[in-house]
């Protein structure tokens, strides 16, 4: 009787938090969950700041690039 008592304790509560995140939601005309993606953050930008998933994108892109070998330097003094 008391596992069934606090699996329904734990139930009205995770409902009331949910419905607390949804107010936002429900309540304002067109509303939606926040932009949270560290991409389409204005501030973020301006800082040069990107997701791990656009960084990797890029670095890889770099990666495959070809090597120009005739502009290359040896330093004689090792």
């Amino acid at each position: 009787m008391l596992t069934i008592q606090t699996l329904l304790a734990a139930l009205i509560l995770t409902g009331i938090a949910v419905a607390g995140l949804a107010i936002r939601i429900i309540v304002i005309k067109g509303g939606r969950f926040p932009d949270t993606h560290v991409g389409h953050n204005k501030e973020m930008r301006k800082k040069g700041i990107v997701c791990a998933k656009a960084f990797d994108k890029m670095e890889q892109k770099k990666a495959k690039s070809p090597v120009d070998y005739t502009t290359l330097k040896i330093d004689k003094s090792v």
